[in-house]
C-alpha cells in the first residue's frame, strides 16, 4: 500500500461529524441566543461529546468563551467538581473584572484564583446558608465570564451539589451564558432530569435525543474514516449490524480489522475478506481488548494504566503508574495517542471514552490490576489538591484497605466541612459496611455519619449501621450522641416509634455534659407520637426542656427547644404556645433567616393548622417559606414549608389548583415519609370532590392506616373525618366507624382534643347514621368537658355541629338551624369555608322543614362556595336538597361586591404576585406551580378584569368595582 493508503487506514476518528448535521444545527442556535439550556442525551458511545465538540467550530457561537468541565465515576469529597474544572483556568479572563463581594466565598474552592477574587467573607453559623452563598459566588463569576458557554458532560454520576448548583443557577441564569449539559438517559436519576423540565419562560431550551445511525449514516461514516473510499452497501449494512449503529462502536470495528491487517483495498473498494471478518461481538470490549493486546509491551502497559487512573492525569503520572523506563516512555505513550485510545490536551492524557477503558480495565489481571492501583494511590497524592476520593478508590482496588479507611474518613471530614453531606455520607456508610474496624472508631464514624445524613431530602437507611456501633462497649460522652442520633434517625425513617423513645431515654443519660443535645433529646422525647406513653410524661419532658433553655448558648438549638415545644402545647390546648411563639417572634425579629429560625415558625405554623388557627398558620408558614428560599439551595427546607401550606391551603379553602400542587411536590426529589404522607393526606381529603367516593374511600381508608402507623396523631382527624363522611353517604357508616376507632381513640389518649375536635361532627353523623345516637350524644359531651379550658379555636364550631346534627335526627328543626347557622359563622372566623357551607346547608335543610324563607339564600351561600372551591360532590348533594323543595338553583355566579371577589384564590394570589412586578416564572417557584398553570391564571384574572397590563391589573387589584 502507498504512504497514503496506510495513512488513511490507521485513521481511528472520522475527520467530519456524520449524520448529526440537525442536532448540531439546533444545538449551536441555541447556545447563540442566551440565555439557553440545552440537554444532549444519548447512550454511551452515540457521540455526545463529539457534537458538542464539533460547536466550537461552528460560526454562531463565535466570540463566546467556552467553560468544559465533566462528572466521573470516581467521586471527590470537594463538591462541584465540574465546575471547578470549568472555571479554574479562568483567572486570566477575570483580572480586572469588577466581582460580587459574594464571589470571595469561592477562594476555598479556587486557590489558583486568588489574585482575582474579592477577600473572603466571614464564616455564617449556617452551613445551607454557606451553601447558598457559594452558589451566589459562582454565579456571579459565571455572569462575570460572559458571554459564554458552560459545557458539563456526564451529568449521570453527577455529585449532589453540582445538581443542586445547577437547579439554582438555571432558575435565573445570567443573561449572556448558554449552558450545555449531557448525560445517559437510562443512568440519569430523576433529578437531573428534573433539572430542565420547567425552564424560566425567558430561556431558550432545547432537548436533543442522539440516535444509532443508519445503515447510510454507517456508510458515510466508514467513508469519512477511510478518506472517502468507496463502501458498499452490503458491507455497511453488516458494519451497522454489527454495530448496533453506535459510532464509537463502528470506529472500534474499522480500528480492529486495520489492527489485523484484513481491512485491504482490492479493486478500488474494500475486500470482501474484511466484511467477511467482520463477524465480532457487538459493541467495544472486545475489539479494543484485541487492539491493545496487539501493542508493544510498553504502549500496552501505558494503556493499562490510563485505564486503572481512569480519570485525565498529567503524562509524568501516567508514566508513573505504568511503571516505564525513561528512555521508551514517550514512545509508548504515543503508540497509545496514535492508536486513538487516548487523547492529551495541554499535557494532561486520558482515554478518549471511558467504554473503552473499562474494556481495559477488565482485561487487566487481579494481580497486575492491584499493583497498578497502588501505584496510582501513590502517584495521584502528588496532584494539587490531592484528590482524596481518586487515593481512596485506589487504595481499595489495591487491597490496603487499613489505608483505604484513613483516607476515606479523611475525605468524609472534608467533604462535610465543605457542605457536602451527600458525599460525606456515602464515604461513611461504605466504610462502616465493608471495613473491619476498632469498636470506639467504628462509633466514631457512625457518629459522623448519623450528622451526615440528618438533613438529606434523600435518607439512606443507615439503623443497622448506627445500632451495630452500639453493641460494643464505649464511652459515656460517644454511647450518648450515638443514641441521640440513632434515635433522630428512627424519627425521621418513621421505622419504630418505641425504640426512638427508648433511644433518646438512653441518651440523656450520657449527655449530661451536652446541653444542646439534652434539650433536643428531651424535646424529642415530649413529642406525642408514641401510643404507649402517656400525655403527661411527654409534657414533663417538654417542661423540662424549657428549663434547660437557660444552660444552651446555641441560637438554634434554643429556637428549635422553643418551636417544638410550642408545637405541641398547640395541639394539646396549652395557652403558653402563644407566649412561646411570640418569644419565636422577637428572637428572630419576625424573619426566618436560618435553618434553626425556618424550623421553628415551620414547627409551630404546622401545628396551628392542626388546631384550627389557620390565620396564623398561614402567616408562620409563609415567613418560614421565605426565609427557605433566601438560603435554601437543596430545596428540603422548602419544600417542608410548603407540604405545610398544602394543608393550610385546604383548611382555609384555597382549592383551586391545589392539586397540582401536590402533585409537583410530591413528585420532588425528597422522600421524608413526614412530608410526603401529609400531601398524601391532604390529596386523600380533596379525592372526594370529583364524586368518585369509591376510590376516594380505599385512599383515604390507606392514608389513615399509614398515618396510624406513623404516629402522626395530630394528622389523623383530616382523613378520619372525610372518611366517615364518605362512608355515611355511601351507606357503610358503620364500618367506617370501626376503621376509624383506633384512631380516634389515639388522639384522645395523647391529649390531642384541640386537634380531634375536627372529626365530631363527622363522627356524629356516621353514629347517628348506624342507629347509635347515645354514643353521639356521649361524643359529643366528652369532647365538650375536656376542651373545657384549652386552647382550640375549632371547638366552638364543630360542637354546634355536632349538636346540630343530633337535634336535627330528633327532628327538633329549629333548635338544629339555630346550631348549624352558629357553626356556619364560627367557621366562617377561622376561616374553614368548607366546613362553613356543610354546616349552611345543613342549616338549610332543616330551615326548608320548618318552611323559614331564610333557607333558600343559605343554601344559596353553600352552593357558591362548594362551586368556588370545584367539589362537585357537595355541589351535588346541595343542588339535589334545592330541587327536593322545588329551586331551581342556578350556577354559582361572582360574588357582587366587586371582580376582585370573582377570582379564585389561586387567581387572586396569582394576580397579585403578578402586580408586584414578579415573572411567570417567579410566581411559578413562590406557588409551586407550572409556568403554563401560573399563565393560565394570570389571563384569566386579566380577563375578568379587562386588564391589558400588569400595571393596569394592579390598579384593578388596589381599587375593585363596586356592585
Amino acid at each position: 500500500m502507498s504512504a497514503d493508503e496506510r495513512r488513511v487506514v490507521g485513521r481511528v476518528v472520522s475527520p467530519v461529524l456524520v449524520g448529526r448535521e440537525a442536532p448540531l444545527a439546533r444545538l449551536a442556535a441555541a447556545v447563540a441566543a442566551p440565555p439557553s439550556v440545552v440537554v444532549v442525551e444519548g447512550e454511551a458511545g452515540i457521540g455526545k461529546s463529539r457534537l458538542v465538540a464539533e460547536l466550537a467550530a461552528r460560526p454562531e457561537p463565535a466570540g463566546l468563551r467556552f467553560l468544559h468541565g465533566g462528572c466521573s465515576q470516581i467521586r471527590e469529597p470537594f463538591p462541584l467538581g465540574p465546575l471547578v474544572e470549568a472555571l479554574r483556568s479562568s483567572g486570566g479572563d477575570l483580572a480586572g473584572v469588577a466581582l460580587s463581594p459574594v464571589a470571595g466565598a469561592l477562594r476555598s474552592l479556587f486557590p489558583e484564583l486568588a489574585d482575582v477574587l474579592p477577600e473572603a467573607p466571614e464564616p455564617l453559623d449556617d452551613r445551607a446558608a454557606e451553601r447558598h452563598r457559594l452558589f451566589r459566588g459562582l454565579g456571579a463569576v459565571l455572569a462575570a465570564l460572559g458571554p459564554a458557554v458552560l459545557v458539563v458532560e456526564d451529568l449521570h454520576w453527577a455529585d449532589e451539589q453540582t445538581v443542586e448548583f445547577l437547579a439554582y443557577l438555571l432558575a435565573n441564569p445570567p443573561g449572556a451564558l448558554s449552558v450545555v449539559l449531557t448525560y445517559r438517559g437510562e443512568e440519569a436519576p430523576a433529578g437531573v432530569r428534573a433539572l430542565t423540565a420547567r425552564p424560566a419562560d425567558t430561556v431558550v431550551h432545547e432537548h436533543i435525543a442522539l440516535a444509532t445511525l443508519d445503515e447510510t449514516q454507517t456508510r458515510a461514516l466508514a467513508a469519512a474514516i477511510l478518506d472517502g473510499a468507496e463502501i458498499s452497501a452490503e458491507f455497511a449494512a453488516h458494519l451497522c449490524t454489527r454495530a448496533s449503529g453506535l459510532p464509537l462502536a463502528i470506529q472500534e470495528l474499522l480500528a480492529l480489522l486495520r489492527s489485523r491487517g484484513t481491512l485491504i483495498r482490492w479493486e478500488g473498494g474494500w475486500a470482501r475478506r474484511a466484511l467477511d471478518s467482520l463477524d465480532v461481538p457487538i459493541g467495544v470490549r472486545a475489539s479494543v481488548q484485541e487492539r491493545v493486546a496487539r501493542m508493544s509491551a510498553g504502549a500496552r502497559a501505558a494503556a493499562e494504566a490510563a485505564a486503572v487512573l481512569q480519570l485525565a492525569v498529567p503524562v509524568a503520572v501516567l508514566i508513573e503508574v505504568a511503571g516505564l523506563p525513561e528512555a521508551d516512555a514517550m514512545a509508548a505513550v504515543d503508540e497509545v495517542l496514535e492508536a486513538g485510545l487516548l487523547t492529551e490536551r495541554d499535557g494532561v492524557v486520558r482515554f478518549r471514552h471511558v467504554l473503552a477503558a473499562q474494556a481495559v480495565h477488565e482485561s487487566v489481571s487481579l494481580g497486575r490490576r492491584r499493583a497498578l492501583h497502588a501505584a496510582a494511590a501513590t502517584a495521584v497524592q502528588g496532584l494539587r489538591p490531592v484528590p482524596l476520593g481518586r487515593v481512596a478508590h485506589h487504595l481499595r482496588q489495591a487491597g490496603r484497605l487499613g489505608e483505604w479507611v484513613d483516607v476515606a474518613a479523611e475525605a468524609a471530614d472534608r467533604a462535610f466541612e465543605l457542605g457536602n453531606d451527600v458525599e460525606a455520607a456515602r464515604l461513611l456508610e461504605d466504610v462502616l459496611r465493608h471495613a473491619d474496624l476498632e469498636p470506639e472508631r467504628r462509633a466514631i464514624l457512625a457518629i459522623r455519619l448519623g450528622w451526615a445524613v440528618s438533613e438529606l431530602l434523600h435518607v439512606p437507611d443507615v439503623t443497622s449501621l448506627l445500632s451495630e456501633a452500639l453493641e460494643h462497649v464505649l464511652p459515656a460522652p460517644v454511647r450518648g450522641e450515638l443514641r441521640f442520633l440513632l434515635g433522630m434517625h428512627l424519627e425521621v425513617t418513621r421505622t419504630d416509634l418505641m425504640a426512638r423513645y427508648r433511644m433518646f431515654a438512653d441518651a440523656l443519660g450520657d449527655l449530661a455534659d451536652r446541653p444542646e443535645l439534652a434539650a433536643w433529646a428531651m424535646v424529642a422525647l415530649g413529642l406525642p407520637t408514641v401510643p404507649d406513653v402517656p400525655l403527661p410524661e411527654h409534657l414533663a419532658w417538654l417542661d423540662q426542656a424549657l428549663e434547660t433553655l437557660s444552660a444552651i448558648d446555641d441560637p438554634a438549638t434554643r429556637l428549635l427547644v422553643l418551636g417544638k415545644v410550642a408545637m405541641v402545647f398547640t395541639a394539646v390546648g396549652d395557652p403558653r404556645w402563644a407566649g412561646l411563639t411570640e418569644r419565636v417572634v422577637q428572637e428572630t425579629g419576625g424573619l426566618a433567616r436560618r435553618r434553626g429560625e425556618v424550623n421553628a415558625y415551620r414547627s409551630i405554623g404546622g401545628e396551628a393548622c392542626f388546631s384550627g388557627h389557620h390565620e396564623v398558620a398561614h402567616r408562620l408558614l409563609t415567613i418560614a417559606r421565605e426565609g427557605a428560599s433566601s438560603y435554601d439551595v437543596t430545596g428540603g427546607a422548602e419544600f417542608r414549608c410548603h407540604a405545610s401550606l398544602a394543608m393550610v391551603a385546604y383548611c382555609r379553602g384555597d382549592w383551586d389548583g391545589l392539586g397540582e400542587t401536590i402533585d409537583t411536590l410530591r413528585h420532588r426529589r425528597s422522600d421524608r415519609p413526614v412530608e410526603l404522607t401529609l400531601l398524601d393526606a391532604v390529596a386523600a381529603c380533596l379525592a372526594p370532590a370529583p364524586g368518585r367516593l369509591d376510590a376516594a374511600q380505599d385512599l383515604l381508608r390507606e392514608v389513615v392506616q399509614r398515618v396510624l402507623g406513623m404516629g402522626d396523631v395530630d394528622l389523623l382527624p383530616f382523613p378520619v373525618s372525610m372518611l366517615l363522611r364518605v362512608a355515611t353517604a355511601r351507606g357503610e357508616a358503620g364500618k367506617a366507624i370501626v376503621e376509624t376507632t383506633e384512631a380516634a381513640a389515639l388522639w384522645e389518649t395523647k391529649g390531642f382534643w384541640p386537634v380531634g375536635v375536627r372529626a365530631v361532627p363527622a363522627l356524629v353523623e356516621a353514629l347517628l347514621a348506624a342507629g347509635r345516637p347515645a354514643e353521639a350524644a356521649e361524643v359529643v359531651d366528652r369532647y365538650e368537658s375536656r376542651l373545657l379550658g384549652l386552647d382550640a379555636p375549632l371547638a366552638p364550631a364543630g360542637l354546634r355541629q355536632a349538636r346540630g346534627l343530633m337535634a336535627a335526627a330528633e327532628q327538633r328543626w329549629r333548635e338544629a338551624a339555630e346550631h348549624f347557622t352558629a357553626a356556619a359563622a364560627d367557621f366562617r372566623r377561622l376561616p374553614a369555608p368548607y366546613e362553613a357551607a356543610q354546616a349552611d346547608e345543613q342549616a338549610a335543610a332543616c330551615l326548608f322543614a320548618l318552611g323559614d324563607p331564610a333557607a333558600e339564600p343559605t343554601l344559596k351561600t353553600a352552593i357558591t362556595v362548594y362551586g368556588g372551591m370545584g367539589a362537585r360532590w357537595d355541589l351535588d348533594r346541595a343542588t339535589r336538597l334545592a330541587r327536593r323543595w322545588g329551586l331551581r338553583p342556578a350556577p354559582p355566579a361572582p360574588s357582587r361586591d366587586g371582580a376582585n371577589d370573582s377570582l379564585s384564590a389561586r387567581q387572586q394570589q396569582v394576580a397579585r404576585l403578578a402586580a408586584a412586578g414578579l415573572t411567570n416564572q417567579e410566581i411559578a417557584r413562590e406557588m409551586f406551580l407550572s409556568p403554563k398553570t401560573v399563565d393560565k391564571h394570570l389571563g384569566a384574572a386579566m380577563r375578568k378584569f379587562g386588564a391589558r397590563s400588569r400595571t393596569e391589573l394592579a390598579r384593578h387589584l388596589d381599587h375593585p368595582a363596586g356592585p
